[in-house]
């Protein structure tokens, strides 16, 4: 997978907020990401973003479409869609809230050789994100991450093969507290 340049990647997530803006349920929410969503656009510069959308249309991450009023219409491929969650992916990370709620999350997996790739993926994602290894296919988190870790576990397809648990005590509570809060 040839790496885009940062202007190609955020011209592919702010195309696939425009898909994210129209499944929000209240109209603050849809706000709140249009808003970002026009900050996002002023910050790159007009020249940038045509050069940028032709890198994207001979990748074919990008179709661009001609309306009838004369105006171009720009539609990710399935192909841009997915290269979409990945950068959202290598930007995600979890926020750490000012009060621990002394909860631990817990993350199993038992993922078939036949899918090494997704579970090496899940792995590495879940290592970048934060996680201590317990175990092989066991990792420990003391903050909320169910909505990262959800979308991880989705975009690699491997729901079936994975369990999260939130846990209110662990054996080794004081180390793992240690390597979190220090």
């Amino acid at each position: 997978m040839r790496k885009l340049g940062p202007v190609q990647q955020k011209i592919l997530l702010l195309l696939a907020a425009g898909t994210a803006f129209s499944v929000t349920r209240t109209p603050r929410q849809q706000y709140r990401l249009l808003d970002s969503f026009v900050q996002e656009w002023k910050k790159i510069g007009k020249r940038r973003v045509e050069r940028s959308v032709q890198g994207l249309v001979r990748s074919k991450l990008l179709d661009l479409k001609k309306q009838p009023d004369g105006t171009w219409k720009m539609v990710l491929t399935d192909h841009g869609k997915k290269r979409a969650l990945y950068y959202k992916i290598e930007s995600m990370e979890i926020q750490k809230p000012k009060q621990w709620d002394k909860k631990w999350r817990i993350v199993l997996f038992d993922v078939p050789e036949k899918r090494k790739g997704s579970r090496d993926a899940l792995r590495t994602w879940i290592k970048k994100l934060g996680f201590i290894e317990l175990q092989k296919s066991v990792f420990i988190l003391p903050f909320d991450c169910r909505d990262e870790f959800d979308f991880i576990v989705e975009f690699l397809g491997i729901r079936e093969y994975v369990r999260f648990v939130v846990a209110n005590e662990v054996d080794n509570e004081e180390y793992l507290k240690s390597r979190f809060f220090s």
